[in-house]
């Protein structure tokens, strides 16, 4: 253990203590919930960065993720030829990459996941790991069983997690609907999870791997802090079942995964599109001021102090603050993208850096996102739409600071010889 290891444990109390100071109610915290939150991400992070066996199962799920990606990629070459070929392979018929292309190569394994998620609701196999997962949060927690059920669901699943409490959501305290969307924001969907693996897997061998582990320490992150509970949730230590509709042959769930990924790859590329240009019209105007001026820029000495109390390493703090900052604004794809370009630049100079951003960056922490889970939990219960709307700004910070948490509880264990670095 280095410094850098002490900075980024040190970082972990530093950041509770923050969230404490934005507290609605900092005389009615639950620090049952708070200590168990930050208990499970540390025992899950010490299992996989100093067990052996924790870093062998490590890059088991790596391999099997990769190999999958792989898979994903058979039909989109067939659909798109050599558009869809990655760098540095070669297509059946002897094609060549033209490169890499964002569209054709990494958002059709959206699809293909969303589709392999469907097929295992379909058998039965999803419910049961989410309803385990929630079974440990609430015991351990004595957190309300809906809420638990949310965020074992949002270790798998994005937005379509508060299908799964969809009964109890018209009933929810503030604080219960905080949660939801928080644990929406920290964490990100399996499917999503694939695109960024796909993106930085050439430069990062290892990053599926990362991914899996950083969705799940996100997971027990506990927004009570932001939001205390002062209310007596409906659910309060019952195991709730999730709520969802099961497709009645294998097939229709696979179109139906398959269309839901379609629509997902449709939002994300329109997001992009409106939130990207946005932005460059913004730093168009405050260039007035400037060449240097931009949000991103903005952004990056916003999120400086944060990125060093990470326990990133002082050479690399101004690249790394930037890139986590911009995810507020231009969402995670952007910044995922933007890492992996500095990884193939060779612009960090220490490992843990690469890492520790890996973590930071892995959730929907953006306002753009803020306004998607929003729109999908009203939609669900339009009855509870002015408590949602109270909540929201306090969940996009629960968010940041959770996956800004979870990113100190990987920087605490990691080593620069660690084999999760895979080379």
């Amino acid at each position: 253990m280095d410094v850098y290891n002490l900075v980024s444990f040190a970082g972990i109390f530093i950041l509770i203590g923050f969230a404490w100071v934005l507290s609605a109610d900092r005389k009615n915290m639950n620090w049952r919930v708070i200590g168990w939150g930050i208990g499970l991400q540390i025992l899950i992070a010490v299992f996989i960065f100093v067990v052996p066996t924790g870093a062998r199962l490590f890059l088991f799920v790596n391999d099997v993720v990769i190999k999958v990606l792989d898979s994903a990629l058979a039909g989109a070459e067939f659909v798109f030829g050599p558009l869809a070929i990655q760098p540095g392979r070669v297509g059946e018929g002897g094609e060549k990459s033209l490169g890499f292309i964002l569209a054709f190569q990494a958002f059709p394994t959206i699809i293909f996941f969303s589709a392999l998620i469907a097929i295992l609701y379909y058998f039965k196999i999803m419910p049961l790991v989410i309803r385990a997962f929630a079974y440990v949060f609430t015991k351990l927690m004595r957190v309300s069983g809906a809420e638990s059920l949310v965020a074992a669901s949002n270790i798998f699943v994005g937005i379509e997690s508060a299908l799964t409490v969809k009964p109890y959501l018209g009933r929810m305290t503030r604080s219960e609907l905080c949660t939801i969307l928080t644990v929406g924001m920290a964490t990100i969907a399996s499917s999503v999870l694939a695109l960024y693996a796909f993106s930085l897997k050439a430069v990062f061998p290892t990053i599926a791997g990362h991914l899996v582990s950083a969705s799940l320490l996100s997971a027990p992150a506990a927004p009570k802090i932001i939001l205390p509970e002062g209310e007596s949730p409906e659910t309060l230590g019952v195991n709730v079942r999730p709520f969802y509709e099961r497709e009645k042959s294998v097939f229709e769930a696979i179109i139906s995964g398959a269309n839901a990924g379609v629509r997902m790859v449709v939002g994300i590329v329109a997001l992009l599109i409106a939130v990207l240009g946005l932005v460059a019209l913004i730093d168009l105007l405050l260039s007035v001021f400037g060449p240097e001026w931009s949000l991103k820029t903005i952004c990056g000495y916003i999120f400086y102090p944060f990125t060093i109390v990470l326990g990133v390493p002082l050479s690399d703090a101004g690249v790394v603050s930037k890139i986590i900052g911009e995810r507020l604004i231009v969402t995670e794809v952007t910044a995922y993208k933007d890492l992996a370009t500095v990884l193939e630049g060779g612009l960090l100079q220490h490992p843990r850096s690469a890492v520790i951003a890996t973590y930071a960056l892995c959730g929907f922490a953006h306002f753009a996102s803020m306004a998607i889970f929003m729109g999908g939990i009203c939609a669900l219960a339009p009855e509870v739409t002015r408590k949602v709307s109270s909540v929201a700004l306090r969940a996009l910070v629960a968010a940041t600071l959770a996956c800004l948490l979870t990113a100190c509880v990987a920087g605490t264990f990691f080593s620069e010889g660690s084999i999760l670095l895979g080379k």
